[in-house]
């Protein structure tokens, strides 16, 4: 089964916020924001950018009086935008947990009740993880002599440990604010 096109995702995202973009200015912003938990390259942007303008979810603006010809100017179309926005109501589950950050990105306004939607769908995940990385501490490392022959292997696990318990928290904290706003 071919996996699913997330690329068209992140540029409707990102016209979406900044209304008109060129392909340099998206590879800035995989540079030095989505870039911190997604990447993206010039040679898959560019030809995404032209399979989206074929789909019609993109399309090309024509430029300004003394523009440079080369500069490509692109904007998404209503069908681009509801495009992104049903690809933003897709719910979360363990095969497509790793866009959560950027889902999350591409919500504007605060009062979206989708932030809640995303992180609650989220949340299930990541306390099924915290669950089974419990049980397995408890099964493999029950005792001190457990620790001390694979202490490494202890190490991770409990570092493991605590990166789901402090996304639970961070998770719980901004659903609970995010309440008060709707």
């Amino acid at each position: 089964m071919p996996r699913p096109r997330i690329l068209p995702n992140i540029v409707l995202g990102m016209l979406s916020n900044q209304q008109l973009m060129t392909g340099k200015d998206m590879l800035q912003e995989f540079d030095y924001e989505i870039g911190e938990f997604w990447k993206s390259s010039h040679s898959q942007l560019y030809p995404e950018l032209q399979k989206m303008v074929q789909e019609g979810t993109i399309k090309i603006l024509p430029n300004d009086d003394g523009e440079d010809a080369k500069i490509i100017k692109y904007t998404a179309t209503k069908l681009g935008q509801t495009t992104l926005d049903a690809w933003l109501r897709e719910p979360i589950n363990e095969k497509n947990q790793h866009l959560t950050s950027l889902k999350l990105y591409f919500i504007k306004e605060g009062q979206n009740a989708l932030i809640i939607e995303i992180l609650e769908q989220d949340l299930i995940i990541h306390r099924q993880k915290l669950i089974h990385l419990n049980e397995r501490l408890k099964s493999l490392f029950g005792s001190e002599e457990q620790k001390n022959q694979r202490y490494g292997h202890y190490l991770i696990l409990t570092r493991a440990i605590e990166r789901e318990t402090n996304y639970i928290k961070w998770s719980t904290n901004v659903i609970k604010k995010h309440a008060n706003y709707l």
